[in-house]
């Protein structure tokens, strides 16, 4: 199909907040190009549409959001928030639902069923009611940093049309002994007032295991109001805790968290999906995408995204001038040095040969496996001269 870089790109466009009526035409179009025999092109459209559905799968279609069982007062922006008495820091800032972006994060498919099945609970929160239990309350999300677990938060709570509470951690820490535990009693207390999610993002600098011979009684006793405040929250309102090291978890607050998921770096295929979406609006070749997805094994959406930028900011600044994909990633990864592996930056910086035949072997996933044609693309000559290379 002629333009057909153009096409895909107006496809992303236009999926980016999708209909029924349009996703009907890409289907089409779709169908079209696999009867035609432009297999990759309808594979590329197919995959669009894959990573559309896995953030539409997340949210229930039937979310009864006026029933959502929060009490309490209204959030306005003029509600005033809580501050440490010392320092007049405000203990919390609110973000209201129309703040929050609208599309999920992308997330892997077992993800997406259990964030799915959380806000089904809301869904049926009635029935539940029926056979004496409530839907999950409190939610601790847990893994590496960069992996998209304060947008989940973020997004849970667009979809309940609640406002977010965030817990400003270092002004709840205070240097005056007794002044924490204080500031923890009159963050909660304020959430337990307002029909809203409180967010607990960097959950562990709270959280510390109690018995480490590093910490003082300080410290302790900042725990055990927080399992106390945990404890009364409960029954009132939503509580997500957010945490980059589970490790330094006590035990009793893993057990204060009806729900504990763990977000884990996305594979290679979720990667893709990701690369697309970063791309827009930007048009980039199906190999530049695999490329991409290829150099970042093993690293967080936040690093493909990262990686991502740097490609489209080279390509806003050359314009339609000739470019080579592999400065760019030189580029990048003298830049990011720890956002790539050892071995592929090796193979980056050394004899192209040895990069083409890493790229033509790796069979590791289908969905990165890369023709001679797109190596040619990568490397820019014909794919005639790839096959001779190898």
């Amino acid at each position: 199909m002629d333009h057909f870089a153009l096409v895909q790109a107006l496809c992303r466009v236009v999926m980016a907040t999708p209909n029924p009526a349009a996703r009907k035409q890409i289907e089409r179009l779709r169908d079209a190009l696999k009867e035609g025999g432009e297999t990759k092109q309808a594979a590329s459209l197919t995959s669009l549409l894959t990573s559309v559905d896995r953030v539409e799968e997340m949210a229930p279609s039937r979310l009864t959001r006026s029933k959502a069982p929060v009490v309490g007062e209204v959030l306005s922006k003029n509600t005033v928030l809580p501050v440490d008495k010392e320092s007049g820091a405000p203990l919390a800032e609110v973000v209201f639902p129309g703040q929050i972006q609208e599309a999920g994060p992308l997330m892997n498919v077992r993800v997406t069923a259990a964030v799915r099945s959380l806000l089904e609970e809301w869904v049926h929160f009635e029935d539940l009611q029926r056979v004496d239990v409530t839907p999950a309350k409190t939610c601790l999300i847990y893994g590496a940093p960069g992996t998209g677990k304060t947008r989940l938060a973020m997004w849970i709570a667009r979809q309940l049309e609640l406002p977010v509470v965030v817990a400003r951690l270092d002004s709840l820490v205070s240097s005056f002994l007794g002044t924490s535990s204080r500031n923890i009693g009159n963050l909660f207390a304020f959430a337990n007032r307002y029909r809203c999610l409180l967010l607990l993002d960097e959950f562990d600098s709270l959280a510390k295991l109690r018995d480490d011979p590093q910490e003082v009684g300080e410290i302790k006793r900042i725990v055990n109001a927080l399992l106390q405040n945990l404890d009364v929250r409960r029954p009132v309102g939503f509580t997500i805790g957010i945490t980059n090291h589970p490790q330094l978890l006590d035990a009793a607050v893993w057990r204060r968290f009806e729900a504990q998921l763990e977000i884990p770096n996305p594979d290679a295929e979720l990667r893709l999906d990701m690369a697309r979406t970063f791309m827009l609006p930007t048009d980039a070749p199906e190999s530049h995408l695999k490329l991409l997805v290829w150099f970042t094994d093993g690293a967080t959406g936040a690093e493909l995204e990262a990686l991502v930028r740097a490609y489209k900011k080279m390509r806003a600044l050359r314009g339609d001038e000739p470019y080579a994909v592999l400065d760019l990633f030189r580029h990048f990864a003298t830049l990011n040095s720890g956002r790539i592996q050892n071995e592929r930056r090796t193979l980056l910086f050394g004899e192209e040969e040895h990069l083409v035949e890493a790229l033509s072997s790796d069979k590791s996933n289908k969905s990165i496996k890369f023709s001679q044609k797109e190596i040619g693309e990568i490397i820019g000559k014909h794919k005639s001269t790839v096959s001779r290379m190898l």
